[in-house]
């Protein structure tokens, strides 16, 4: 983490100094602003916060609830949710705070008829080198907490708006500010006698599966039910089930049931299976307790038992697929204004742990591209992409959630068209990418070349995240994680993987590369605003093939060591070498003779991989989607 280049100052340097905006603003709610979040949930305050890098912008975001929420809801947190928590800088805080889950076991009925339950199998929860980031529990709440902490230590100093309903959204033709967005104020979810109008260039509805956002843009969640009911509990409870404590599937011939462990080391969560028969009763009815699913917990469990002490909170939900075949209301002649993303444009069932993870990912591919428009940097048909790609991970999602849930509903009693148990362990096993939120690969766009040039970068396949690997800061011999140098900043990054060739001789396709990022027609030149620190919208990192203790800081070329800040000082953290006991050239399949540039986009996608040379390739690419400092300014907003 790197600070102070501002000019020192005591007191947390985890605190931005606010932005001179901030002064400016009204009390209260603002009559225009340039994003409307609507929905305070994971996919609308992982939006809010990295809209809040952008201080210059103006985002709002409300929610009908009359606070923050307190319990309850998701808890799984992917691999890739962790990586993405680390570009926010709330990682480490993360992983001290939750429960991580090391293995799972699996449980099946007794093959010998003996009508108790006994244990199938047990194997790594996460495959071996998917992600340096583990699987992760930790309460939705906490997770939105840390969020709203970290908006209010950045230099917008963001905070929700609460007890705020949107009732209606409408779109213009024109106007700086075409969408206009009613607000119900409400207490205690009833409505009051006032309404507020706030005007927005986008809006964007993060307001669960009764969307009235989505609703107001005339799109449909279209799929079916799944007749089949699932309680949860949060739970403290005494029990004789020896893996209380580790991720556990149970089927048996009474039902299913999922045991999350939570953090705390005493909290356990249960998804239980409800019968349509044995349980129908309770669902028809509609009158679950914690008690009668406690009770279904045990008939599940025998010869085991479960006795809960505290519930810390508990529902019943149906499983549904369901799916918007466009997540925005653009169509040919118009870009899009309005945007719904999470449980607004596609649910499923929680079992698989995918709910918070992909909402959240929606909402990150969105807020760098609504970023990137409203500050002047890519053009308006820029944000077509998002419905594009995350309306295709969703499908996938879908696809995968039915055939999950279908699995581990499945009878271990032997009956008829019944998956067997083991074939769910089967299944989850090779699942587990997916699982991990790794497997996500977007198609050829303007944001993701069809490379002829993979070979020089294997292990960095385009279209699919940043994998992250092992190295040795050059400056200070500090090891570090190469993907850890990116923030949820907006901006594009440049990793050079240099040739075999020392970088300060006459041979190094590196330094003739630095030479060009250094001259008036390099990328960074044509797409930096004037007065921006070199690194804003391009952020050009190097890995040296050499050992940290054989290259000198004075070998670089100045591109890896530039000047920023208003004392212009030296930024010495652009440069890594391998680490001796992890090569990330031979871990991440790189060639050492020609070296490699892999572009990355700023949500840490790998959006094109070239040659050190490909100079005018990188122009070209890069063009495609960033704008020309000179006609930067006619853009500005997005308007």
């Amino acid at each position: 983490m790197q600070f102070y280049l501002d000019g020192y100052k005591p007191g947390d340097p985890f605190v931005d100094e606010p932005h001179p905006s901030v002064a400016e603003r009204p009390p209260g709610l603002p009559d225009t602003a340039d994003v409307v979040i609507i929905g305070c949930g994971p996919a609308g305050l992982v939006l809010a916060a990295q809209l809040a890098q952008f201080p210059e912008l103006r985002t709002v975001i409300v929610d009908r609830r009359d606070g923050p929420l307190e319990v309850g809801q998701a808890d799984g947190v992917a691999c890739r949710t962790v990586e993405m928590f680390e570009a926010f800088g709330l990682a480490d805080q993360l992983i001290h705070e939750g429960y991580q889950v090391n293995e799972v076991s699996f449980w099946r009925s007794d093959p010998e008829g003996s009508g108790a339950i006994v244990r199938a199998g047990r194997v790594d929860d996460v495959e071996e080198g998917i992600s340096e980031m583990p699987h992760m529990i930790v309460n939705q709440a906490r997770m939105l907490a840390y969020l709203r902490d970290h908006m209010r230590r950045s230099a917008s100093r963001a905070e929700p708006y609460y007890g705020l309903h949107a009732t209606d959204v409408q779109v213009d033709t024109d106007g700086e500010h075409p969408v206009a967005v009613t607000l119900q104020h409400v207490e205690n979810f009833e409505p009051t006698s006032e309404t507020s109008t706030i005007r927005a260039k986008y809006v964007v509805g993060c307001d669960g599966s009764r969307s009235g956002t989505r609703e107001a843009i005339g799109r449909r969640l279209e799929g079916d039910a799944t007749n089949s009911s699932w309680g949860v509990l949060d739970i403290l409870a005494v029990t004789d089930f020896p893996d209380i404590r580790l991720k556990s599937a149970i089927h048996s011939e009474q039902g299913s049931i999922l045991i999350i462990p939570r953090e705390g080391g005493y909290l356990v969560r249960l998804y239980i299976e409800l019968d349509n028969d044995r349980d129908g009763e309770m669902l028809r009815d509609r009158s679950a307790t914690p008690e009668k699913l406690a009770a279904v917990a045990n008939r599940i469990l025998h010869p085991y038992s479960i006795d809960v002490k505290h519930v810390g909170w508990w529902a019943v939900y149906e499983i549904g697929q369901r799916l918007c075949d466009r997540f925005d209301d653009a169509d040919e002649a118009r870009e899009p204004r309005v945007f719904i993303a999470g449980d607004a444009c596609h649910t499923h069932s929680a079992k698989a742990g995918q709910g918070m993870n992909v909402s959240m990912a929606d909402a990150w591919n969105l807020g760098w591209k609504l970023g990137a428009v409203l500050r002047g940097t890519s053009r308006p048909e820029l944000l077509r992409t998002y419905s594009e790609e995350r309306q295709a991970v969703a499908q996938q999602l879908i696809d995968f959630d039915r055939e999950f849930a279908a699995l581990f509903s499945a009878r271990s009693d032997g009956d008829e068209g019944g998956a067997d148990p083991e074939k769910f362990q089967h299944y989850f096993r090779e699942q587990g990418r997916f699982t991990a939120g790794v497997a996500v690969r977007y198609q050829p766009s303007p944001l993701t070349a069809a490379s002829p040039h993979q070979g020089l970068a294997e292990g960095f396949p385009l279209g699919m995240r940043f994998h992250s690997a092992p190295v040795i800061r050059l400056a200070d011999a500090k090891p570090v994680h190469l993907g850890h140098a990116a923030r949820a900043d907006g901006a594009w990054r440049l990793y050079a993987f240099a040739d075999r060739a020392h970088p300060g001789s006459a041979d190094s396709r590196l330094r003739d590369l630095a030479r060009f990022l250094a001259s008036g027609g390099s990328p960074i030149a044509r797409f930096t605003p004037p007065g921006a620190d070199p690194d804003s919208v391009i952020d050009v990192r190097a890995v040296l093939q050499q050992g940290h203790r054989d290259i000198a800081v004075d070998d670089l070329p100045p591109v890896l060591l530039p000047r920023k800040g208003p004392f212009r000082l030296v930024d010495y953290e652009k440069v890594f070498c391998p680490d001796p006991a992890t090569d990330v050239f031979d871990l991440r399949g790189l060639d050492r003779e020609r070296g490699a540039l892999v572009v990355v986009r700023p949500d840490q996608y790998v959006a094109h991989v070239l040659p050190l040379d490909a100079h005018q390739e990188l122009v070209d690419f890069l063009g495609g989607v960033l704008v020309e400092v000179a006609t930067s300014a006619a853009l500005s907003g997005g308007s």
